[in-house]
């Protein structure tokens, strides 16, 4: 599964997830809600690019 980075330097590990913030391990980008954001600087999900 592909990792996407935000410009702030946090990276979106797929097989991690964030699970302090709803998303649980294992959950590809695709499936991360539209609503979720950045756990280091807060931005939109749509800022992050493919690594």
């Amino acid at each position: 599964m592909d990792k996407y980075v935000c410009p702030c330097g946090y990276v979106y590990d797929p097989a991690v997830g964030d699970p302090e913030n709803g998303v649980a391990p294992g959950t590809p980008w695709e499936k991360v809600p539209a609503d979720w954001v950045c756990p280091t600087c807060g931005l939109d999900k749509d800022a992050f690019e493919k690594e």
